[in-house]
């Protein structure tokens, strides 16, 4: 068994790539399930935030794998195989835990060292153990991937050093519109982004807060936690034409803002930004004047530029290590089956030698039996330490499986014994 990833980013493709790919919630637990039941996938976990959809599973076979998790993603995004397929990436093993290690401390992420990501690797956990479709090794290599998220940034300033995305787009609209102090700002959206884009501008100083929302509860809920005033998206034209930043983060089926909506606001200038996929604004309102629109494909190139040099090396150094260590203690748990059964077969040995010698030796005292029962043990843990450690040992070396099968061959071990030795139960998920 070995761990696959297959994925789109804004590292291979472009965001309207992106776009056509995303997920909403329904969507993303259906993909889940559905790769879950693909041929050769044994467990199944998806994150899928604005800027990537990755598909992490425990598969049996390498390239009928890849191929039937490609076409899930090219199929979700109703492009070619020929114009797609080059946008996609492929982690195999090892390289698949260094990829999901670098995803959670943010260095994967367009503003390095994001926190965000960290929720939403919890998440694609968290769902993966609600549908069932994580078991063991994904769950193990998850909640490490969590581990090492919360590492890097108790270590390291990375999440001070490098913008969110939140926090790059209101820098590029003050350029447009001047300090978000005082401003009339409209969010449009009441989930995760919108919540941090909030608390952004609130910090920020803006003048009011106003959250438009399809459902009026949850903005009313948003509004009230940062003292704003909540809005039916009905009156979303009306509410942009008074407004002086707005931040688009619903990812509807649609578009949402619209050129004519725009054009109806007083003449001022007027930020836009769209940190949704789908998009929510009409990338034609670019071409009215005095409007600023700032969109992922635009922080895209700015935030490539920005990563905080220090910071990041320091994380890279932990990704590094936490790395090498999973890498190194899975490679030694794949031995543990062959060495458990190898003790095993031992200790069957030594119990039916006890029992030929209680019937050739029937008089045998209870002390007696006891002090040779002991001394075979200790011969048979004798001969057995030094195996068992080598093999631990050079489990880290090229070649690992093949000494635990050789184990197995010389002291002819039933697969079925090997095989029969099973992990824990998976832990509960992080709360």
């Amino acid at each position: 068994m070995s761990v696959l990833v297959v994925g789109i980013s804004h590292n291979s493709a472009p965001v309207s790539m992106l776009e056509a790919a995303s997920v909403d919630a329904e969507g993303l637990q259906k993909l889940v399930t559905d790769v879950a039941h693909a041929e050769h996938v044994t467990e199944a976990a998806v994150i899928a935030t604005c800027n990537r959809l990755e598909i992490y599973t425990e598969v049996e076979r390498f390239h009928g794998s890849v191929e039937e998790l490609s076409r899930k993603i090219i199929e979700r995004a109703g492009e070619s195989v020929d114009t797609m397929l080059p946008h996609l990436y492929v982690h195999y093993d090892d390289g698949a835990v260094s990829h999901l290690f670098q995803v959670a401390a943010g260095l994967d992420s367009m503003a390095v060292g994001e926190g965000q990501i960290l929720g939403q690797t919890r998440a694609a956990l968290q769902l993966g153990q609600e549908l069932g479709t994580v078991g063991p090794a994904l769950n193990s290599l998850f909640q490490q991937a969590l581990r090492v998220g919360k590492r890097t940034r108790a270590e390291t300033d990375i999440d001070r050093a490098a913008p969110s995305l939140v926090t790059a787009s209101l820098v590029r609209a003050e350029r447009a519109v001047g300090p978000i102090a005082g401003k009339r700002v409209v969010i449009v959206g009441a989930g995760a982004m919108a919540g941090l884009a909030t608390a952004t501008v609130a910090r920020a100083g803006a003048g009011e807060i106003v959250i438009v929302n399809r459902t009026e509860e949850r903005a009313a809920r948003l509004a009230q936690e940062y003292g704003g005033r909540a809005a039916a998206l009905p009156t979303l034209a009306a509410e942009i034409a008074a407004a002086d930043v707005v931040v688009t983060c619903a990812g509807a089926r649609g578009v949402l803002v619209t050129s004519p909506m725009v054009a109806d606001r007083a003449e001022r200038p007027v930020a836009l930004i769209d940190l949704a996929l789908p998009h929510d604004i009409d990338p034609a309102v670019a071409e009215l004047a005095g409007v600023a629109l700032v969109d992922l494909a635009t922080l895209a190139e700015e935030l490539h530029e920005s990563e905080a040099g220090q910071e990041v090396a320091a994380v890279r150094d932990i990704v590094t290590q936490e790395v090498a260590a999973f890498v190194s203690a899975r490679k030694q748990a794949s031995v543990t089956p062959t060495v458990v059964a190898l003790r095993s077969m031992a200790t069957s040995v030594v119990d039916a030698e006890m029992a030929r010698l209680d019937g050739r030796l029937p008089e045998l005292d209870a002390a007696t039996r006891a002090e040779i029962l002991h001394a075979v043990r200790r011969v048979a843990d004798k001969l057995l330490h030094e195996p068992t450690v080598r093999v631990k040992e050079l489990a880290n070396e090229t070649g690992a499986v093949s000494y635990a099968a050789a184990l197995a061959e010389l002291f002819a071990l039933d697969p079925e014994a090997v095989t029969a030795v099973t992990r824990p139960d998976v832990p509960e998920g992080p709360k």
